[in-house]
């Protein structure tokens, strides 16, 4: 048995307002495990240094997010076939033959959240409306398609990245124009917002939303506002809505297992740990 404390942490550019370390930190806390959880801000050329260096100061493992989900991918040594489809990675295991462990639980916590936040919510109602095409859509996507859903309507505001994706994931994926967004919406059972548009700093929401009726599903990856105007506009239509900090704290589940043995609950004292 090593008495090294484990370590994790979370690995990004900028971090400081990551909510990670706060989750962590919380179920260590709750089930009385040894460990840390740290951010660190790593600049892109080092990235690949800092991965092989921290296993020997104790590291167990790192999330990854923006901007090294997609170099993270590359520098790991083993991938999963997830996070092979997204194209992305945001969990690392580091082995203890030194092999760096790449996976993707972006999509296993959207899913999650989606059913925990609307257990009424089954694939097999309808098509889906994806805003946005980047690595958050492709886990999105991914985690649909094979939850069954039977269409992926998919709208990005460069139309070539929304093709590109359509490509990897088959015939089950329709790209449909930016302009034409607010249309798709009329014939989805779910809509799913993966875009930065209308978080704290970015963009407004500016896709016509008047498509969206009562008994919809509405999801924002958008945590920050919690209520965003997507979710604001769809319950006043009388649509199901689910906010994004679920998928936050589901994603963080199997890492946080992986890492230190213990199979953490996601739960009211969890979310008021994340908004602390």
């Amino acid at each position: 048995m090593s008495d090294k404390i484990p370590l994790a942490g979370v690995i990004g550019s900028p971090i400081a307002h990551s909510k990670s370390p706060q989750i962590h930190r919380h179920w260590l806390k709750t089930y009385g495990l040894a460990g840390d959880y740290i951010p660190m801000d790593v600049a892109t050329q080092d990235l690949e240094t800092v991965l092989r260096t921290l296993p020997k100061a104790g590291f167990v493992g790192v999330n990854v997010t923006i901007p090294h989900k997609e170099a993270a991918l590359e520098i790991a040594d083993l991938v999963t076939d997830r996070a092979t489809l997204i194209g992305a990675a945001n969990t690392l295991i580091f082995r203890k033959d030194g092999q760096i462990h790449a996976d993707n639980t972006d999509g296993y916590g959207f899913l999650e959240n989606l059913k925990a936040g609307a257990p009424g919510w089954v694939p097999s109602l309808g098509p889906a409306a994806v805003l946005g095409a980047g690595g958050a859509a492709r886990a999105v996507v991914a985690s649909l398609l094979d939850a069954g859903v039977p269409e992926i309507l998919l709208s990005n505001r460069t139309r070539v990245r929304a093709e590109k994706l359509a490509d990897d994931f088959g015939n089950r994926v329709t790209v449909v124009d930016w302009v034409q967004a607010g249309n798709m919406i009329d014939d989805a059972a779910l809509v799913v917002n993966t875009t930065s548009l209308g978080m704290i700093g970015k963009q407004a929401m500016r896709v016509p939303l008047d498509g969206l009726r009562k008994g919809v599903f509405v999801t924002d990856l958008v945590y920050a506002p919690l209520r965003t105007d997507l979710l604001a506009t769809a319950e006043e239509a009388g649509c199901i809505t689910v906010d994004g900090l679920g998928m936050l704290l589901h994603q963080a589940v199997p890492a946080f297992e992986r890492w230190f043995g213990q199979r953490p609950e996601v739960d009211s004292a969890t979310r008021a740990a994340a908004l602390r």
